[in-house]
């Protein structure tokens, strides 16, 4: 039996990851006591050591919820979200497309990652010197260790292009790592998660899924197999997660999506406070205009279909009188309540419908992508579609992909430049909007720190 999850407090005394260093490139030991073996030579601490780096992915750098994670920033940077407030908030260059490689919030991108990757390395590299550890304990930090690493590869390699793929936590060594081609980083990531997938239990006795078991790591590995183009691939690993009806199945109902006992949900992020609701909930919604951070941009809002249910429940208005604004509702707690409600939500089965869509649809089977892709649509209150071709199918994809996950975790940059259609949706729409920018610029004090990173990305 795998062992039920403790909850354990953040044992900074324990595990403060990387507290004296900004950056991988770094040559410098962190200060950190995840280098002392004795944490992993204990179930507890070892197990704690691993809670913190969830606890990290969720507060800080990319999958935050917060104004400064891709939720947000990328939103802003596409046609979902439209930046408002004064001209300190963060979300203006995004929402410009004048992000500049001295960016303090592409920095945290970069830096909060490599050093949630380091953490994981340290889980990996403690773990396995461990003496007494059980083999099955072992398995299970591992396997999520393996988890996190690939995911936050992923992210990274989507938003910069080529990038280091850290293994280790030799700080001399990844000093002087180099970018390697983007096949060769999904190569390493599939590789993780496969070894990830042979070791984590099938499904963790846990109704909140705050861990990564085996059906999350299906549900990263069909993301990306559709994203290098492996669509039979894709479609089997979505099939493998969608037929496991007894443990997950699309919500009914829209406003039941996103709350902590959804059936959705495959994998989420904890909050840290009893009590607590998701940071998303705090930063999207607004109960008087003008917003002072963000807003749903007209463009996603008037795309709706009227009879759109998606817009009914995911979406809410405020008005002064005189302008209109409107606002994500996917989370509907802005503040604490007496139990939390909602958890931040990073893969939901919904996705997987549209991916094993996509795949058949481009494998030739176009009547089971019109099947998965009605799902979505049925669930949301709309006709069958109407698309009978590959191309109209796969368009209809594309755009139910945009009712269905704006606001969340950049789906909707990644899909425009997967599908080549970046330039096509943006220019025009968004001030100054430049090829170029299908990629961040690689952080400027990485490229002086390690040589070995440059060339800058085009355009910067």
């Amino acid at each position: 039996m795998i062992k039920q999850l403790t909850k354990y407090p953040i044992l900074l005394s324990i595990i403060v990851v990387l507290s004296s260093c900004d950056s991988f490139v770094e040559v410098d030991l962190p200060n950190s006591q995840l280098t002392n073996t004795a944490v992993f030579e204990d179930y507890s601490t070892a197990n704690a050591a691993l809670m913190d780096i969830y606890a990290k992915m969720r507060d800080t750098g990319i999958l935050t919820g917060t104004n400064m994670g891709i939720s947000n920033q990328m939103g802003n940077y596409t046609d979902e979200l439209m930046a408002s407030g004064d001209p300190s908030n963060l979300s203006w260059p995004f929402y410009n497309n004048s992000v500049l490689p001295s960016s303090s919030n592409v920095a945290e991108y970069w830096n909060a990652s490599y050093n949630q990757i380091y953490a994981a390395n340290a889980l990996l590299e403690g773990t396995e010197q461990s003496k007494t550890l059980s083999s099955e304990d072992k398995k299970q930090l591992q396997g999520e260790a393996l988890f996190i690493r690939a995911l936050l590869h992923f992210y990274l390699l989507n938003l910069f292009g080529d990038i280091p793929y850290i293994k280790e936590t030799d700080y001399k060594k990844n000093s002087t790592a180099t970018r390697i081609p983007t096949q060769e980083v999904y190569q390493h990531i599939i590789a993780d998660l496969e070894r990830a997938q042979a070791i984590l239990p099938i499904h963790f006795d846990n109704p909140q899924k705050v861990r990564a078991d085996k059906y999350t790591i299906k549900a990263l590995l069909a993301r990306v197999y559709l994203y290098t183009k492996s669509f039979a691939e894709a479609a089997n690993e979505a099939s493998s997660l969608l037929n496991q009806t007894d443990l997950y199945s699309l919500e009914d109902n829209l406003s039941g999506v996103f709350l902590i006992s959804s059936r959705e949900t495959i994998w989420q992020f904890q909050s840290s406070l009893a009590g607590q609701n998701t940071k998303e909930g705090s930063l999207f919604i607004f109960e008087a205009g003008p917003p002072s951070i963000t807003a749903l941009n007209p463009l996603l809002i008037n795309s709706f279909a009227t009879d759109d249910l998606r817009k009914a429940n995911w979406t809410k208005s405020v008005t002064d009188g005189t302008s209109v604004w409107y606002y994500s509702y996917k989370y509907k707690e802005q503040n604490a309540t007496a139990v939390s409600k909602e958890y931040s939500v990073v893969f939901r089965l919904a996705e997987q419908y549209l991916i094993r869509a996509e795949a058949r649809a481009q494998q030739g089977d176009l009547i089971g992508a019109k099947e998965d892709l009605n799902k979505i649509r049925t669930r949301a209150g709309l006709p069958n579609t109407i698309a009978i071709t590959q191309q109209q199918l796969l368009i209809a994809v594309l755009q139910e992909r945009y009712w269905e996950f704006f606001t969340e975790q950049g789906h909707r940059f990644f899909d425009l430049k997967r599908s080549s259609e970046l330039d096509k949706t943006l220019s025009g729409i968004k001030p100054g909007w430049k090829t170029t920018d299908s990629l961040l610029p690689i952080p400027q004090n990485e490229l002086s720190v390690n040589p070995n990173l440059r060339p800058q990305n085009p355009g910067y």
